[in-house]
C-alpha cells in the first residue's frame, strides 16, 4: 500500500514532466512526508484546451454517498484487482483517472515482537515516482473539495519482504494510456513493479509522527536490518 510519501520537486519541475499547465494551488516546496488528507499535485487530462493540468486534490477518496468528507473509511488507497468493481471507484477508474509524482514512499514492516519498521523505498534508477490514481469531485451544499486515491498492486519480490502491496508504478510510456489520452487499454497496466525496479532502506522511526518533516526523515540508518 502507500500510506505516507516524500515529494520534493517544485512545482514548474512537476508541471514540466508532464507538460502541463500548473493551477496556483499546487503545494509547493520539499515535504519529506505527506500524510493522507492533505493536499497533493495531480496531473489530469482536463487541462486548457483538453491538454493536462498539476492541481491540487486531497489525498483521500471520498465517495459521492458521503454526508462529510469523514463519512466513512478513509479510502487513500485502491487495490487494482477489484477498484473496477468496487462502487466506490468503479465510475473514476473507467472516467477520472490522474498521476501523482513522489520522490519515494514510506512503507512499515512488522517485526517480531510487533514493532513497525520504516523504510524508504524509491525507484532503482533514480527517477521520480508517479503513481496511478483515481479522483472525483465531491460536492454537499456549499461544501467542495476534488480527492484523489492511489493504485496499488501486489508488491512484487524488491520490496515484498517488507509489505505486500505497493503503489501501482507508471513509467513515462504509460501516462498518456492512463490518462485516457491514448485510448482504451488502462486497465492493461495494473501490474506490480518488475524485478530490479525499487530499491528501499529503513530509516529511523521520526518519520512515525505524521508532524515530522525535514530530509533525515528518509536518511539511511546505519547497519539497519529486518
Amino acid at each position: 500500500m502507500c500510506g505516507r510519501f516524500a515529494i520534493t520537486l517544485p512545482v514548474q519541475t512537476m508541471a514540466g514532466i508532464f507538460a502541463a499547465v500548473p493551477s496556483n494551488d499546487v503545494p509547493d516546496g520539499a515535504r519529506y512526508n505527506v500524510c493522507p488528507t492533505q493536499q497533493v499535485a495531480v496531473c489530469t487530462a482536463d487541462g486548457p484546451d483538453g491538454g493536462r493540468r498539476l492541481r491540487a486534490m486531497r489525498w483521500g477518496f471520498v465517495p459521492h454517498w458521503y454526508d462529510t468528507p469523514g463519512g466513512g473509511p478513509l479510502l487513500i488507497n485502491a487495490r487494482s484487482e477489484s477498484v473496477a468493481q468496487k462502487p466506490a471507484f468503479r465510475a473514476a477508474v473507467r472516467e477520472r483517472r490522474c498521476l501523482i509524482p513522489a520522490d519515494g514512499f514510506y512503507e512499515w514492516h512488522k517485526a517480531a515482537g510487533g514493532a513497525r519498521l520504516p523504510w524508504y523505498v524509491t525507484r532503482a534508477d533514480g527517477a521520480p515516482m508517479v503513481f496511478a490514481g483515481i479522483w472525483q469531485d465531491w460536492d454537499r451544499g456549499d461544501q467542495h473539495l476534488t480527492a484523489c486515491a492511489i493504485l496499488t498492486t501486489p508488491s512484487g519480490p524488491d520490496i515484498a519482504h517488507i509489505h505486500d502491496r505497493a503503489p501501482l508504478i507508471l513509467d513515462p510510456g504509460a501516462w498518456a494510456k492512463w490518462l485516457g489520452e491514448a485510448g482504451p487499454g488502462a486497465a492493461r497496466l495494473m501490474q506490480p513493479p518488475p524485478v530490479g525496479r525499487l530499491v528501499a532502506h529503513r530509516v529511523g522511526v521520526a518519520v512515525n509522527s505524521s508532524r515530522a518533516q525535514g530530509p533525515d526523515l528518509r536518511a539511511p540508518l546505519p547497519d539497519a536490518a529486518i
